[in-house]
């Protein structure tokens, strides 16, 4: 049996009628933030993090969890990334070198899809376990459950679909072979989703016979404050048809997937519902993200949406004051679905966020869980 905080999750997750709003995990990203929220002495989470990590989602009201990164904080220093952070082809490193291949240039990122990355997806197909990877899940998910106890509902996260690979070729080098290239882009996201469609066979076996909640969150950054990353009319004839190939099996299976947003997605929202999607998380409202209107969207089945609106940590959290942390809280109920809405932070929270408006964040998302759409009071100092 589902313990209480787990079946408003579960309930959220499928769109029923919950007495309180679920709340979705919250990742700050400042140590001592994290240790007072979990309330143990400054230092406590450097030493212990997972204990601590998971101490903080449950004071702090959360009641599912899908990303588990306890250790994702301790990437970055009090003050954001220090100098000592090792530095990847989009955060700042000098050389990029793939498989000992340097990628200075659009040529060096075509020769290496044809070398190395294509016959490295079909060798991946070729030897691809349905009934191994089926186990790897259930176990995986079965054993962060056991870590999270009955305060949090872990649900599964991010299954296989063709990605945009400039985390691994550099932002510049890909994007030029993306315009030089298109037939060759097309290859690579029509070898991603053959193998997608693999894993994800055995995505939505494992929450069958695991008895996991029905729900995926997809996480891949195609956006910045403009729009897509490269013009969504090029998506729409090398990679939407592969993505949507690639998560069916899922879409077959009644699994809820969602998807992160990160800058403004706006043109591609409508051709994600198209393709299966029933839902948001991670809007970026200050960008353009029409939140009302996509909260108003109906799936391609004709379903409501499932949103996780988050407060602002680019605007609201780090800039704003308490005040303002409720009265976006508030808007975020008062504009979300009537049903299936968790409520959560929009990203990670980055450091350098006022403790007070952090406490206004964790206080709403208490008062929200035990009393729904009721009106939000002013903490007591």
């Amino acid at each position: 049996m589902p313990s209480a905080p787990q079946q408003l999750a579960l309930d959220t997750i499928l769109c029923n009628d919950t007495d309180g709003i679920g709340i979705w995990l919250i990742n700050p990203m400042e140590w001592r933030m994290i240790d007072r929220l979990a309330h143990v002495p400054e230092g406590t989470y450097q030493t212990q993090p997972v204990d601590t990590y998971r101490t903080m989602l449950v004071n702090s009201g959360c009641c599912m969890v899908d990303q588990w990164i306890p250790e994702n904080p301790l990437t970055m220093g009090a003050h954001g990334f220090e100098r000592n952070t090792v530095r990847s082809a989009t955060t700042g490193a000098e050389r990029v070198v793939l498989d000992g291949v340097p990628i200075n240039d659009p040529d060096d990122v075509a020769a290496h899809l044809e070398r190395v990355a294509f016959p490295g997806i079909m060798d991946a197909i070729r030897t691809f376990d349905e009934d191994a990877c089926v186990r790897r899940i259930i176990d995986s998910e079965a054993h962060v459950q056991r870590i999270l106890g009955p305060e949090l509902l872990k649900a599964p996260y991010c299954p296989a679909f063709p990605t945009l690979a400039y985390y691994s070729y550099g932002y510049a080098s890909y994007f030029m072979a993306y315009a030089l290239y298109p037939e060759l882009m097309e290859r690579h996201f029509s070898l991603q989703a053959d193998y997608a469609v693999l894993r994800n066979r055995a995505m939505a076996r494992a929450i069958i016979e695991g008895g996991l909640p029905p729900y995926l969150r997809l996480d891949h950054d195609v956006a910045d404050s403009r729009g897509t990353l490269v013009d969504v009319t090029s998506l729409d004839r090398i990679w939407f048809p592969h993505f949507a190939r690639s998560i069916a099996p899922l879409t077959r299976a009644h699994i809820r997937m969602i998807w992160h947003c990160d800058g403004n997605l706006m043109a591609m929202v409508p051709r994600l519902i198209d393709a299966g999607i029933k839902g948001f998380q991670g809007f970026q409202y200050e960008c353009g993200m029409d939140y009302e209107a996509i909260c108003r969207m109906k799936a391609k089945d004709g379903d409501g949406l499932l949103i996780i609106g988050g407060v602002s940590v680019t605007r609201t959290l780090p800039h704003g004051t308490p005040d303002d942390v409720r009265r976006e809280l508030r808007w975020l109920v008062d504009a979300g679905p009537k049903r299936g809405l968790f409520l959560g932070a929009s990203s990670s929270i980055a450091p350098g966020v006022p403790w007070e408006n952090l406490r206004a964040l964790v206080e709403g998302f208490r008062h929200y869980r035990a009393r729904g759409r009721g009106g939000l009071d002013k903490p007591r100092n």
